[in-house]
């Protein structure tokens, strides 16, 4: 079935760019331009393949969605807003203001939805990738033929700047390595930077990089063509063995008259001539802030019926997992409460005072101790496991093929600590990654966003 746009799917477009340049505007500060050039993509995902409900943000089996560049915030806190998360219009209005729902870059735990905290370039995306490998094993380890209790996707949004940092380069090579095909990310490729057009740094084939490291591309040649985002979308749910990158050609700032396609439309405000220029492109009045027109909130306020339809589902698929399988749903449960065993500590072992032992060697032993009563303790090391330790004994290994609970990251020190965070942030895991010290100094944004 071909996705044919109405007038209504352009208005709920519309709206979220006027929301954004008006929060922008209010704040007189921020990021106008990534929002709205990666508007339409939003829309079409959001309404027509995320797997989410608006009322229950922490559904356990719900798509993840995150921001890599998250700079462009406004975006995800219009979608979060429009589609009922919580988020009211008052808090759009303080965008950017102490103490608000809407900070300048999306912050997990402090807004309602907002996956995971991103800001610094290429850590979210290093974060989808953790996510998508937390689904997979979860999955693996929960799921019976009949009751696929744990089938979701983790999709990413990420910018040219994402593209150009060196942890998204490391999590893409190890996300390919692994085949991991649930993930799907798209590039919003508007060749935009602060200083310029990329042109002026960056000239490399991304789609060629990341087909050379494992992954499909398909392609999107206009950003406004919601019917090729959706045939797009589509396509990367199909399965094939690799994670998909959907290289979108957007316009930053578009349709703004004056300041789109260029470097003005990414980091600050419009302004108020120009928001009014562009206001009347898009068909909304020129004079009138915030305005979300009463259709506009019906179409989107839909994800909530869905949601709820979704998860109602599901919930009727666990009570009949739960009574096939009591001890695994039991299990299940507790991982995602973050519930330990009892009497976990009990395992620790005990070193004497005045033995002799190196901190590596003491510290293999608590792990080993520790997975051996912490069935979702998983974790390894940046290529140094035999150095520090850190193999779980009997425990297997993690790859394209298995599920175990020993990581091989590779070389790969700071996309080891933006997957870890991802694993985590999933829900139903306890994680750990091991390096030296000196190398620890390549995961330092990482660590400090842990």
């Amino acid at each position: 079935m071909t996705f044919a746009a109405t007038n209504l799917d352009k208005l709920c477009i519309g709206t979220i760019r006027c929301l954004a340049m008006d929060a922008i505007q209010k704040a007189n500060s921020g990021h106008p331009g990534a929002p709205m050039g990666q508007a339409s993509a939003a829309y079409v995902l959001w309404t027509q393949f995320l797997k989410h409900n608006p009322l229950n943000a922490t559904w356990a089996d719900r798509d993840r969605f995150v921001l890599s560049c998250g700079h462009a915030s406004m975006l995800e806190y219009s979608l979060l807003y429009l589609a009922g998360y919580g988020l009211e219009l008052e808090d759009l209005k303080l965008f950017r203001q102490w103490g608000s729902k809407t900070p300048g870059h999306p912050e997990f735990g402090h807004t309602t939805g907002v996956e995971t905290t991103t800001g610094p370039l290429g850590q979210g995306f290093g974060n989808a990738v953790g996510m998508a490998i937390a689904e997979r094993w979860m999955a693996a380890r929960f799921n019976r033929p009949g009751f696929e209790i744990l089938d979701h996707r983790t999709y990413a949004f990420a910018g040219d700047g994402c593209m150009m940092e060196g942890v998204t380069y490391e999590a893409a090579s190890l996300a390919g390595h692994l085949g991991l095909d649930k993930l799907i990310v798209l590039w919003d490729n508007n060749r935009i930077t602060i200083e310029g057009s990329t042109d002026i740094a960056f000239t490399e084939d991304v789609p060629r990089r990341f087909e050379a490291l494992g992954w499909r591309v398909l392609k999107v040649e206009d950003g406004e063509d919601l019917t090729a985002l959706h045939r797009a979308f589509k396509k990367a749910q199909e399965p094939c063995g690799k994670p998909t990158l959907i290289d979108c050609r957007t316009i930053i700032g578009w349709p703004a008259p004056t300041k789109q396609n260029t470097h003005t439309a990414h980091g600050a405000p419009l302004g108020e001539e120009e928001i009014k220029a562009t206001k009347r492109i898009l068909g909304f009045e020129p004079e009138a802030s915030f305005s979300v027109p009463a259709e506009v909130l019906a179409q989107w306020r839909q994800c909530q019926e869905r949601g709820a339809k979704w998860e109602s589902e599901w919930r009727a698929r666990f009570e009949a997992y739960r009574a096939a399988f009591p001890e695994l749903s039991s299990e299940l449960e507790a991982f995602l409460k973050g519930e330990l065993p009892a009497g976990w500590e009990k395992a620790l072992p005990v070193f004497p005072a005045g033995e002799k032992s190196a901190t590596r060697e003491a510290g293999g032993k608590v792990l080993n101790a520790l997975a051996s009563v912490i069935p979702n303790l998983i974790g390894g090391s940046a290529d140094l496991a035999p150095s520090n330790n850190t193999d779980l004994k009997g425990c297997g290994a993690f790859s394209r093929t298995e599920s175990g609970r020993n990581f091989h990251f590779g070389i790969r020190e700071h996309a080891m600590g933006a997957v870890l965070n991802g694993m985590s942030l999933h829900g139903g895991l306890r994680v750990f990654g091991a390096t030296f010290l000196i190398f620890s100094d390549y995961m330092r944004p990482s660590v400090r966003l842990a």
